[in-house]
C-alpha cells in the first residue's frame, strides 16, 4: 500500500481562534492559498475553558475582527455590556461562519519541522507548507506548584480552566490560589455563591471598572494605552510578563474589591508558599498586595483626570476610592481539613515542544517581532503583547493579523489577487 503525499499549501495556520480566523480573513480577501488547522472545534477554548457565569472583561463595542463587529455584522444590542462565555463562543462562531474559512477541525499538529519547505505532522497526516503561522495563544500548560502533591488527599484540586461553578466542587471552604483575572473573578463567583472561599493574593494590580462616567477601558483606548508598543513599554520584558488588572464584567461590570470581600467573609492571606502536615502556609505580604492594588488603580484614575483635563473633556466629578479594611493581624497560615477544594490559579506555561526550529528564548517564548521570526516563513499571532499592550483583545489581534497578511503577502506575489478593501 503506498503512503498519500503530504498535502501542500502556501500558507498553513495552527490555531482557528479569533487569531487565527482574523488573519484567514485576510488571507482570502488576498486570495492566498492556505488551510487552518484546529485541535478541537472552532473557537473552542471561549466555551470549554471558562467557567459557567464568565464574562468577558472588555466592553463588547471593542469586539472588532476584520469585517465583523459585535453591533454590526454579529447584531448585538448592548454595547456598553460584557458578553458572557457562550455569547462570547458564538461571537467567533458566527465570524467563521461570516467567510468560510477552509478550517480542518479536529487536526492536532505533532511537530513542524523545515528543510526547503516547512513540514506538519499532524494526526490527520503530514502536510507541507511554504509558510506557517502559530496562532495558538501563549497559554497552554496549566502551572500546578510542585508543594501541591502535599495537599491533603480529602481536598480536590482542579486549575482555574477546569473550574466551572461552585456546585461542581465538594462541599467545604474553597482556598483559591491567585488573584490575577481569573483568581479574583472565580473568588468573587463562589463568594457569591454562598461558599466560604480563602483567596491567597498576589501582586496582581486593580483597575476600577467605571470612572467619571465612562468605562475606564473605554478611556485607556482612547488615550491610547492599547497602543503601546512592547519596545515602548517602561520595565520592557519584565513590566509585559506582569499579571492583568482585575475587574468583572458581571452584572454590567463593576470594580472588584477584596476588601470588601473581607468585610463579608472572605479569606485573605498573601502568596501561598507551601503545604505541609495539613496546613497552608502564606507569606505576610497581603497588606502590601492590596496596598499596591489600590495605588495602580488610583494612578490610572490619575491618567484619566490629566486626559480630562488636557483634552477639555466634559466629565462628572467623582470621589476617590476609600480603604473599607485592612488585614490586622495577617493570616499565615490555614488549616486545610475544613476545605474541600483548591482551584490553582497561577497561570500557564507556554508549550512549543512540538516545534522543531530555533526560534525561542531561554525560557521558552518565541522570539518574534511584531509576529516576524527570525525563520524566513515562520510567524506568531496571537500572543500577549505580540505588538502592544492590546494585542490580546480582539481589535489588537485584528490589527496584528493585517500586519502580518501583508508581510506574508510578499512572500507570494504570484498569489496576490487583491488587496483588502
Amino acid at each position: 500500500m503506498t503512503e498519500h503525499p503530504p498535502e501542500h499549501t502556501d500558507v498553513l495556520i495552527v490555531g482557528a481562534g479569533q487569531a487565527g480566523l482574523s488573519l484567514s480573513h485576510h488571507l482570502s480577501a488576498r486570495g492566498i492559498d492556505h488551510v487552518l488547522l484546529e485541535r478541537d472545534t472552532v473557537g473552542h477554548e471561549w466555551r470549554d475553558g471558562r467557567w459557567d457565569a464568565f464574562t468577558l472583561v472588555t466592553p463588547n463595542f471593542q469586539c472588532r475582527l476584520p469585517g465583523f463587529s459585535y453591533s454590526r455584522e454579529f447584531g448585538g444590542t448592548d454595547p456598553n455590556g460584557f458578553m458572557p462565555r457562550d455569547e462570547v463562543h458564538r461571537f467567533v462562531t458566527e465570524y467563521a461562519a461570516s467567510f468560510s474559512p477552509p478550517v480542518r477541525e479536529g487536526v492536532e499538529v505533532l511537530r513542524l519541522s523545515r528543510d526547503e519547505m516547512f513540514h506538519v505532522d499532524t494526526t490527520a497526516g503530514e502536510f507541507t507548507a511554504s509558510q506557517v503561522v502559530i496562532a495558538t495563544g501563549g497559554y497552554h500548560r496549566p502551572i500546578v506548584p510542585e508543594f501541591a502533591a502535599r495537599v491533603p488527599e480529602h481536598v480536590t484540586q482542579l486549575h482555574s480552566s477546569v473550574y466551572r461553578s461552585s456546585v461542581a466542587l465538594p462541599e467545604g471552604s474553597v482556598l483559591v490560589v491567585g488573584s490575577g483575572q481569573s483568581g479574583a473573578q472565580i473568588a468573587e463567583d463562589l463568594h457569591l455563591a454562598g461558599r466560604h472561599v480563602h483567596l491567597a493574593v498576589g501582586n496582581a494590580p486593580r483597575c476600577a471598572r467605571f470612572y467619571r462616567g465612562r468605562d475606564c477601558i473605554d478611556w485607556l483606548e482612547e488615550m491610547g494605552v492599547y497602543d503601546v508598543t512592547a519596545a515602548e513599554v517602561p520595565g520592557g520584558a519584565a513590566a509585559q510578563e506582569k499579571t492583568n488588572h482585575y475587574m468583572t464584567g458581571r452584572d454590567g461590570g463593576r470594580d472588584i474589591d477584596l476588601r470588601a470581600f473581607a468585610l463579608e467573609g472572605m479569606g485573605l492571606s498573601g502568596r501561598l508558599t507551601d503545604v505541609r502536615d495539613g496546613v497552608a502556609r502564606f507569606s505576610p505580604t497581603l497588606e502590601k498586595a492590596l496596598d499596591h492594588a489600590d495605588s495602580v488603580a488610583e494612578s490610572i484614575k490619575d491618567s484619566i483626570d490629566r486626559y480630562i483635563t488636557e483634552n477639555r473633556i466634559e466629565a462628572p466629578e467623582q470621589a476617590r476610592y476609600t480603604s473599607v479594611w485592612r488585614p490586622e493581624p495577617e493570616v499565615t497560615s490555614v488549616d486545610l481539613a475544613e476545605f474541600g477544594a483548591i482551584v490553582w490559579s497561577v497561570g500557564y506555561h507556554a508549550d512549543y515542544r512540538w516545534v522543531e526550529l530555533g526560534v525561542f528564548d531561554g525560557r521558552g517564548r518565541p522570539r518574534q517581532t511584531r509576529g516576524v521570526t527570525g525563520t524566513e516563513g515562520l510567524f506568531f499571532l496571537g500572543l500577549p503583547w505580540m505588538h502592544t499592550w492590546g494585542s490580546g483583545r480582539f481589535a489588537g489581534v485584528a490589527r496584528d493579523a493585517e500586519f502580518l497578511a501583508g508581510k506574508i503577502a510578499e512572500q507570494v506575489p504570484g498569489r496576490v489577487l487583491r488587496l483588502v478593501p
